[in-house]
């Protein structure tokens, strides 16, 4: 009877237009919840099978969703560890259980934005219990090959490890010119000492002391262009670590470039720990601490040590590694890597943070704190680097605002009572109308 199909079409009118405001409710409720993504909901009709005489009334179905896929405005925050994702994608994070469990066995999330801040043990993590993840970096700052299909590479984001650091030096490069003069006939046979300071695993800075001595021509040569180099290590006390006998092209068949590095017996004798390599121009020693490489330049090339017409000269002297240092600040760039800044002026890359992303956003199941979880409708998770492929940047002292609009929600709200009342009044006509079938009978 197409008049109790009117019933059930009003009926379902007003239960959508009750879930189309809840939906309302939760978005105005939640306006200024950072990184809120607003519920929306979409109204399709149920069409009955029609016969030609009368007409059934099918009413109307109702699905929700998450807007998941569009981004909010960024606002700038004072804090380096408020976190937001610049466009399309999502922060990995897990919740507190997440933190002390297996990566395979760890509770996976995605959220848009935090404001994260290092709790009681170092890990990042929200006020409402989201700690962020991210792929560590060794101590050279590097992330290596990662699984980017799944969290299994990913870890708990901890600064307490990170809150001293130290570098051993490995390398280190010696630009300097030795004087011609000194190697020729009634050249000066003064000693030129170069200290170099370094830094051991713990931090703590030791000097390398290169000594140049030249030699003397022998008769009938106007020069040897000849030098023996004595190396010195504080660490090992006074005795010779290595010894060289570098020797450099003339004035007529060169430019004071070097033409060989012979490794000597050190004086006083002891064992030679000193090898050097032409191919490379590596002078290789080994420390307390462990292996040092010293460039002092290939054969027949300018970079390195050379002997001109010139005062002895450091210009140019470089080493890597880093004494201790504590944390000043914390930064993260656009491209996800957080790097720790210490008091020394070094800056490490600790974390990289990536983009998190899958082929149908509005598909995640939604969790409490601006969170979402995978599921079958959302498709299989992607983690990529951050402002690649169709993911957006990772912006620090940012949080994302929510993606409610006031204003429209307002006039939704209008526009669902309207409806509400339309419905409601289709259920009292009909009600009125089954009154008068009823009173036929009197």
């Amino acid at each position: 009877m197409s008049i109790s199909s009117s019933l059930n079409a009003g009926v379902m009118g007003l239960s959508v237009n009750g879930t189309r405001l809840a939906a309302i409710s939760d978005n105005i409720a939640n306006a200024g919840t950072k990184g809120y993504k607003r519920s929306q909901v979409d109204f399709s009709s149920m069409v009955l099978q029609q016969r030609s005489s009368s007409y059934a009334a099918g009413g109307v179905r109702v699905e929700t969703y998450k807007d998941i896929g569009n981004s909010g405005a960024l606002i700038s925050t004072g804090s380096s560890t408020d976190v937001a994702v610049s466009g399309r994608g999502l922060l990995a994070v897990t919740d507190i259980t997440g933190v002390v469990t297996p990566a395979a066995e760890r509770s996976l999330r995605l959220t848009p934005t935090g404001a994260f801040f290092p709790d009681k043990d170092g890990n990042l993590r929200t006020q409402s219990g989201l700690f962020l993840l991210g792929w560590p970096a060794d101590s050279s700052g590097n992330i290596g090959n990662v699984v980017r299909n799944s969290g299994a590479n990913l870890e708990p984001i901890n600064l307490a490890s990170a809150q001293f650091s130290a570098t051993p030096t490995a390398r280190i490069d010696l630009g300097i010119n030795l004087p011609a003069s000194s190697t020729r006939v009634g050249g000066s046979p003064e000693a030129y000492l170069l200290p170099v300071e370094y830094y051991d695993n713990i931090g703590r800075g030791e000097t390398l002391t290169f000594q140049f001595s030249p030699v003397a021509p022998t008769a009938p040569a106007t020069a040897s262009n000849q030098w023996t180099v004595e190396i010195f290590d504080t660490a090992t006390g006074a005795a010779s670590i290595g010894s060289l006998d570098i020797v450099f092209s003339d004035a007529a068949t060169g430019s004071g470039r070097l033409t060989s590095a012979t490794p000597t017996i050190p004086t006083p004798p002891a064992t030679n720990g000193a090898t050097y390599d032409a191919t490379t121009g590596v002078v290789s020693l080994t420390l307390p601490h462990g292996p040092v490489e010293v460039f002092i330049g290939r054969p027949g090339e300018s970079e390195g040590v050379s002997q001109f017409a010139a005062p002895f000269a450091p210009t140019a002297v470089t080493k890597d590694g880093t004494p201790i240092g504590s944390v000043q600040s914390i930064e993260i760039d656009d491209r996800g890597y957080l790097q720790a800044l210490y008091n020394t002026g070094f800056r490490r890359t600790l974390y990289q943070i990536p983009v998190a992303d899958v082929p149908n956003m509005i598909g995640l199941r939604e969790l409490d704190a601006q969170s979402y979880a995978l599921s079958g409708q959302s498709g299989n998770l992607y983690l990529w680097d951050a402002n690649n492929g169709p993911v957006g940047g990772v912006a620090g002292y940012s949080l994302m605002e929510s993606t409610t609009d006031i204003a429209a929600e307002l006039t939704d709200l209008i526009e669902t009572q309207r409806a509400y009342s339309s419905n409601a009044k289709i259920v009292q006509t009909v009600d009125d109308m089954l009154q008068e079938t009823t009173n036929l009978k009197r």
